[in-house]
């Protein structure tokens, strides 16, 4: 049972990484890694504060991933792959946008106060 299992699990293992690996794969791939990478970053933002932050590269990586992983998606007319990273490319942006706000909000304080 254990032998059929593995030898199972090495042919879906070929079949996936090996067999169907194409440039689309790879490109797919990259967007997941670079999708990762955002948490990286966001670790080393919080280790260096000394408290949990989410740095302004930490959205950059999210909607470069998200874009990536997006037209992997499109490419392979998967709905699950659309839906999830179409919605939450919305979500970057917004985040951004409300960051752009705030930080001019602060810059309208600064000027506003030193008067």
């Amino acid at each position: 049972m254990l032998i059929q299992f593995s030898q199972g699990l090495n042919t879906f293992l070929h079949d996936v990484f090996v067999s169907n690996f194409t440039w689309w794969a790879a490109f797919g791939i990259f967007g997941q890694l670079l999708f990762a990478a955002r948490f990286i970053v966001q670790w080393i933002a919080s280790e260096r504060a000394g408290r949990s932050v989410i740095p302004l590269a930490f959205w950059f990586f999210s909607i470069g991933g998200a874009g990536i992983v997006l037209a992997y998606g499109i490419q392979k007319r998967d709905p699950v792959i659309i839906l999830g990273q179409a919605l939450s490319f919305f979500i970057y942006f917004r985040n951004l946008a409300l960051i752009a706000k705030e930080r001019r909000a602060r810059g309208k304080v600064t000027i506003e106060g030193g008067e």
